[in-house]
């Protein structure tokens, strides 16, 4: 077919054929899918229903389904940038199949690697860490719920690293095990003392707030340590084991909750990561019925549309 340019047609380039003088426009298959790729974009970051961008794109539902998930089928790979003196905040969320561990910089919220496993395990955030570091990005603080794992990790990853705990994962935790109207004295002393921890903002408020905890141990140690006795089995355990446990919680995490009064740029919670993760469910719940393989890679097209932001 002999054909010519003739001008354009909704940004697209028209074609005549000298043959029999009609006009036609041709994309590409691989143009096709960068015109509708702005589209996915929404369908993914903003939560638009097929409804909606059916209406906003004139395309119809099938045409963006079949788009969505051929775009679903491939997976972008996700930047890490080189930064000096980052101050971390990692975390962890379950789904029904797979967890997802997220690195995130509390700087701006870029999330500079994720893993996708079954949950938080020693090796895999060591060997996470270890490539961060591998990778130009230098760590000053991170800033985590106080797993065990991340605390190893993180140790034997590279001990200059500051360790921060989640205040508010601690408050929260020791405000479960306390129950909101304690029946003892000493239940009811520790909870409203736990209740004033994200309210610490200097040295003064620390040192006081410490030497308080100091001194409702002292008054309360024989309650707290106070012991149930089997006289068949002579084997005990502590009386009041929840509020023994919020004490010690407390206790152990101690030499790592307040870095961030010196430090102002490390986050004292992973409040920002946790909502972080909340938007991502919301998002993801919006389009029910995707595969394993499509939900994961929903996540990763997630991620990368957010660092991009």
């Amino acid at each position: 077919m002999d054909v010519i340019r003739w001008g354009s047609q909704a940004g697209k380039q028209r074609f005549k054929c000298k043959s029999c003088g009609i006009f036609f426009t041709n994309n590409r298959p691989e143009q096709r899918l960068r015109n509708r790729f702005v589209w996915f974009r929404k369908w993914v970051l903003e939560r638009q229903t097929y409804k909606t961008l059916c209406r906003d794109s004139g395309y119809s539902k099938d045409t963006l389904q079949r788009t969505f998930y051929q775009i679903l089928e491939s997976s972008p790979v996700l930047k890490i940038i080189k930064r000096e003196k980052v101050n971390l905040r990692m975390d962890a969320t379950y789904f029904a199949q797979f967890c997802l561990v997220a690195y995130q910089d509390d700087l701006d919220g870029y999330t500079q690697l994720i893993r996708f496993t079954d949950g938080e395990h020693y090796e895999e955030i060591k060997e996470d860490l270890a490539n961060l570091l591998l990778l130009g990005v230098r760590l000053e603080s991170i800033t985590s719920d106080g797993d065990k794992s991340i605390l190893k990790a993180i140790k034997k990853t590279d001990r200059n690293i500051i360790i921060q705990r989640c205040l508010v994962h601690i408050q929260r935790m020791c405000l479960i095990w306390l129950t909101k109207f304690p029946k003892h004295i000493a239940g009811q002393e520790l909870r409203k003392h736990v209740l004033l921890l994200l309210k610490i903002e200097t040295h003064n408020d620390r040192i006081w707030w410490t030497q308080e905890l100091k001194e409702w141990y002292e008054r309360h140690k024989d309650y707290i340590n106070e012991k149930t006795i089997n006289t068949e089995t002579e084997r005990y355990w502590y009386t009041h084991k929840l509020l023994r446990r919020s004490y010690f919680t407390i206790k152990r995490a101690l030499p790592n909750m307040f870095h961030y009064l010196d430090n102002p740029k490390i986050p004292k919670t992973t409040n920002g990561i946790e909502g972080y993760f909340s938007h991502l469910k919301n998002h993801l719940d919006l389009h029910r019925g995707l595969t394993l393989k499509n939900r994961i890679n929903f996540i990763k097209w997630y991620i990368y549309f957010s660092n991009e932001k």
